[in-house]
């Protein structure tokens, strides 16, 4: 794997990116993932996301991360959400960690995830935190030394309206200011 996948930021989100973006997002989200969307998961909707990330990367208020296989298409991408409240300078939200289905297994994740924490400290974030639904995503942050924090039942819904609990984690990038 290693080689095979390149982590590339993405500085700006061109159709190219959109259209990689979007195949992946509708991917998981059939896949019943719970990262923000309902079913049927058009692609109207996922290139409208995309659309709206890309003007918030445009603003600097987050950068996206993708993950690109050897023949250059999106297999998985992840965000951080810089752009906090002026008391949380140093604190970064992770967000929409996904990896295409026919992808995962190999080690993009984890890719993904370190090259987010690096990028998240390289701009000053010393704190990141996100929430999962998914027993696997659980897994793998833990493996890479994410704290759990704890689960709010029926914090929001997976794609077919079931709802799902939600699972807290965040991580200090180094030091860490208390305990």
């Amino acid at each position: 794997m290693p080689g095979a996948i390149q982590i590339r930021c993405l500085q700006t989100i061109g159709d190219r990116e959109i259209q990689g973006l979007s195949d992946v997002l509708i991917d998981c989200v059939e896949g019943g993932a719970s990262v923000s969307f309902m079913l049927p998961m058009t692609r109207a909707k996922a290139e409208a996301f995309w659309r709206s990330t890309a003007a918030c990367v445009a603003r600097g208020e987050r950068f996206v991360l993708a993950a690109e296989d050897a023949t250059g298409a999106i297999v998985g991408t992840v965000q951080v959400i810089v752009q906090q409240p002026e008391n949380q300078p140093h604190r970064g939200d992770l967000a929409k960690m996904l990896v295409h289905r026919r992808a995962r297994r190999r080690g993009i994740g984890a890719a993904l995830l370190t090259a987010a924490e690096q990028r998240a400290l390289s701009v000053g974030k010393t704190l990141l935190v996100l929430d999962t639904a998914s027993d696997d995503a659980e897994r793998l942050y833990a493996r890479q030394g994410w704290r759990r924090c704890g689960q709010i039942p029926d914090y929001a819904l997976f794609p077919n309206g079931t709802p799902c609990a939600t699972t807290i984690f965040f991580k200090f990038l180094n030091a860490p200011l208390h305990g």
